[in-house]
């Protein structure tokens, strides 16, 4: 059932409420997303290492290509380090909803939880978006490398794409950083109600 208490949109039961489908998702993939961070960095390294060998050795061809494979690998590191962060947060909310109603269940004084503010919804609209936007300059830095490599794109053109890559990807960062912003309120939220919670527990009490 649904009700307002104190200002907030709230569901009740009389059991504890488990976690729902962003909060499971982000208890089961912030540890992988972290790895692939490490792993898209790590790559990262290495290929603008090698590039600096090619870019030693004159071979220009070769070191716009490095570059933009090295640049996708280390904007895909970011990606999955943002995104463990994201899911930490759903992580987080997804303890304060298990643990709050729980201690409400035992109780035995009815369990209310918050629904999901609206600012939590857009906490998960801006990480996708953040998350496509940065996802497809690492497509398209792939692509210029490919392209590059094979003699279809001229190194001045491979430039222009840079820039407008870049572009992308700053925007799309942007945007990632402005959803883990509002991650961090929802929890600020969440914090909010359920202090007012144990308040009414103990007055009831």
């Amino acid at each position: 059932m649904t009700a307002t208490t104190h200002g907030f949109d709230v569901e009740t039961s009389e059991v504890a409420f488990d976690e729902i489908l962003p909060q499971k998702a982000g208890t089961a993939l912030w540890a992988p997303a972290f790895v692939m961070a490490l792993a898209g960095f790590t790559a990262g390294i290495v290929l603008h290492v090698v590039k600096a060998t090619a870019v030693a050795d004159g071979d220009a061809v070769r070191a716009v290509t490095l570059g933009n494979l090295g640049t996708a690998s280390m904007f895909f590191g970011f990606t999955m380090v943002f995104t463990a962060i994201a899911f930490a947060i759903a992580r987080i909310l997804g303890a304060f909803r298990v643990g709050g109603s729980g201690v409400q269940a035992s109780l035995g004084s009815g369990v209310k939880v918050l629904q999901m503010p609206t600012v939590g919804k857009a906490f998960i609209g801006l990480m996708a978006m953040g998350m496509m936007i940065i996802l497809a300059g690492v497509v398209g830095h792939v692509v210029v490398a490919t392209q590059v490599n094979s003699g279809s794109m001229s190194l001045l053109q491979a430039e222009q794409w840079d820039w407008w890559l870049e572009a992308a990807r700053r925007f799309g960062v942007q945007v990632y950083l402005f959803s883990i912003l509002l991650g961090l309120a929802t929890i600020i939220y969440v914090v909010r109600f359920q202090t007012i919670r144990i308040r009414e527990l103990a007055q009831i009490a």
